[in-house]
């Protein structure tokens, strides 16, 4: 099952479970729509697997499996330290 973490692991931008800016891997890394397209070219940069807009989770399934919490950030990546959009 997918964790939903709730921000891009690069620029940090906030990525709530029914985002439609959530792009995710097979690996289930999760990043913003502009950091996907713009630095990555829709490919991850951990395991170079095809980044995808991440599914949406219906809201009556959230309350019996909720999303992540915790926040994961790449500091090492080249969009660190960038303004979240």
């Amino acid at each position: 099952m997918l964790q939903l973490r709730p921000n891009c692991e690069c620029c940090d931008r906030d990525l709530p479970p029914d985002s439609h800016a959530a792009m995710i891997c097979s690996y289930d890394w999760v990043f913003c729509r502009a950091c996907a397209e713009t630095l990555f070219a829709g490919k991850c940069p951990n395991c170079g697997g095809e980044l995808v807009r991440r599914p949406i989770r219906p809201a009556d399934r959230l309350a019996h499996h909720p999303a992540s919490r915790r926040r994961v950030e790449r500091p090492h990546r080249p969009c660190a330290g960038r303004v979240a959009a």
